[in-house]
């Protein structure tokens, strides 16, 4: 069941604004809605946009440590990976600065797992907890990524089924590709890598691209 963000005493207003913003279209049981989905995972141009306005300052104060202190609980450091983790994405699509917390994501996530602080959240917000282990070009983060949604897959019951399913489903194609790879052809021309022939006709192909 998802937690009311305000029951934590200490969470930064800021931090409190992030994660209203991002699981505001949750169901009554937490459980994932088609607007949530549409949120997290549509390329919609008014949410970046908005995101930037609403969030583009926070991004930025992650590299002069101003947010380091959002990370004392559980919920905070929840808020500071979605920080490094997705709102880049949004607010910098298909530019390389949308990869530039990535490594930053991956240290709080992996510190947050070691404390055991992802057991302690609702499962829609374990979910973004693990997917920096899913964004990252390393095979062993990538075996850890579907561990952590299989797991979560178990531990979300029925009422959580589709949602889960599904994660785990993009955590798996995720591995996949690393396995094949060692890293995502799709960020090649965003990152001003060159492709190997294998690659090109990878991205040519239907579900190359997250």
């Amino acid at each position: 069941m998802a937690l009311v963000f305000w029951e934590d005493p200490v969470l930064q207003p800021e931090a409190e604004n992030v994660l209203d913003f991002w699981f505001a279209d949750l169901g009554s049981k937490g459980q994932v809605t088609a607007d949530c989905s549409r949120l997290w995972f549509g390329k919609d141009e008014a949410v970046d946009r908005e995101l930037a306005d609403r969030f583009g300052h926070t991004v930025e104060a992650v590299g002069t440590g101003d947010l380091d202190a959002w990370a004392a609980t559980a919920l905070g450091r929840l808020a500071l990976v979605l920080v490094c983790d997705q709102l880049p994405r949004n607010i910098y699509r298909d530019m390389p600065r949308a990869f530039a917390f990535d490594s930053r994501a991956l240290r709080l996530a992996k510190a947050g797992i070691e404390r055991g602080e992802d057991l302690s959240l609702g499962i829609a917000q374990r979910a973004f907890f693990y997917l920096p282990f899913e964004h990252a070009e390393d095979m062993a983060m990538q075996d850890l990524s579907v561990k952590l949604f299989a797991k979560l897959k178990e531990d979300g019951g029925d009422i959580h089924e589709k949602a889960t399913a599904s994660f785990l489903d993009y955590a798996e194609q995720h591995r996949v590709i690393i396995a094949r790879f060692g890293r995502f052809p799709h960020r090649n021309r965003i990152l001003g890598r060159d492709s190997t022939p294998e690659e090109v006709d990878f991205l040519r192909q239907p579900g190359s691209s997250f």
